[in-house]
């Protein structure tokens, strides 16, 4: 409260717990100084988190965040939300390995569509499941500020992906991206006007990520060639592709190579043939 110097502070596996958040809370309140706080690993769990995010609310310092391995949950999740609406500096938060479900991914999302501030956010390793991504997906074609979501393992490159910054090719092969970051990655193409070619061979998009890829193809006006190859799709998965080749009048190359889509993913993707003028 009164130290007017340190601007970083590392309290990693320390077992702060939940009183020990409320105190760095109360701290963080009237602290105009720090900038840096890392208290991963220290079993803060939901209630600690809402002394975090009631924090937040008012500090007007604190840049980086690292809350990782907290056992953070939906609860938790809503606090930190409820801050991010308010919350005026924070541009680097870690809520990696927790246990964040689709609920509280739900409030984290409802503050990206207003928080201006945020660049990175890290959400690997909790319990989003797919309607979790789809949440954080939503609200990303309203936020304007993130350009790095990590929900896997890798980060990201949400204004490349959006066509904010403008490039006409990503490359994101071998990056062990599973179907969370293919909702977020399909929630963000859909609208995308510039970028022709994107590259998610051997990575972990399933029949989940497949589907929402599928979606996003049925709105998608620039690409010309996907490469999902190597992805654990399988019939269900060709089926969606499949939907949405019958709309979509811009792809000229995909590869489906070394999947799992059988014969009844091949009649899915046949069928679109019949109609599909454009793929070559």
């Amino acid at each position: 409260k009164s130290n007017m110097v340190l601007t970083t502070l590392i309290l990693g596996r320390n077992q702060i717990g939940d009183e020990g958040a409320q105190r760095i809370g109360e701290a963080l309140k009237k602290n105009p100084v720090l900038i840096s706080l890392s208290l991963m690993y220290n079993e803060i769990g939901d209630e600690g988190a809402q002394h975090i995010g009631e924090a937040l609310k008012t500090n007007k310092a604190l840049t980086s965040l690292n809350l990782r391995l907290n056992g953070i949950g939906a609860k938790g999740g809503q606090h930190i939300g409820e801050a991010l609406n308010s919350n005026k500096t924070l541009t680097m938060l870690d809520l990696c390995d927790n246990h964040i479900d689709p609920e509280g991914a739900k409030h984290i999302g409802e503050a990206l569509k207003s928080n201006m501030v945020l660049t990175t956010l890290m959400l690997q390793w909790n319990l989003l499941g797919e309607k979790g991504a789809q949440h954080i997906g939503e609200a990303l074609k309203i936020n304007k500020m993130l350009t790095s979501l990590d929900l896997d393992g890798h980060a990201l490159p949400i204004l490349e992906l959006k066509g904010v910054s403008a490039v006409e090719t990503i490359e994101l092969q071998g990056k062990g991206l599973t179907h969370l970051s293919g909702i977020v990655i399909a929630s963000c193409i859909s609208s995308n006007l510039v970028l022709k070619s994107l590259n998610l061979n051997y990575n972990e998009i399933g029949n989940e990520g497949a589907q929402h890829i599928g979606e996003a193809l049925k709105i998608n006006e620039a690409l010309t060639t996907l490469n999902l190859g190597y992805n654990r799709i399988g019939p269900e998965g060709a089926k969606h592709i499949g939907e949405a080749l019958k709309i979509n009048t811009v792809l000229t190359k995909l590869d489906l190579s070394h999947n799992e889509i059988g014969d009844e993913g091949a009649q899915h993707i046949g069928e679109a043939l019949k109609s599909n003028m454009v793929l070559t």
